[in-house]
């Protein structure tokens, strides 16, 4: 793939883009305030994504780790 052929793609990404938000009817500094939010709000959701998601997969493992019977290192066993 040639590099003049991904940029017309991108580009016509970018009018599809535009069309579906219908942010070809604002005004530049209009796009701005739009961009701004759109792309701060995408930043924060995939920054929370991706700090919660790494606490749930460690939460489920030590969840799986004391379903199978599998003990804490510093758990304390009784000897009788």
């Amino acid at each position: 793939m040639d590099i003049k052929s991904m940029k017309n793609y991108l580009y016509w990404l970018y009018c599809q883009f535009e069309l579906i938000t219908c942010s070809y009817l604002m005004e530049p500094w209009e796009k701005v305030l739009f961009y701004t939010f759109n792309v701060t709000m995408l930043v924060m959701v995939a920054y929370t994504a991706y700090i919660f998601f790494l606490v749930h997969i460690s939460t489920a493992f030590q969840f799986c780790l004391h379903l199978f019977g599998n003990q804490h290192e510093n758990t304390v066993s009784v000897v009788k």
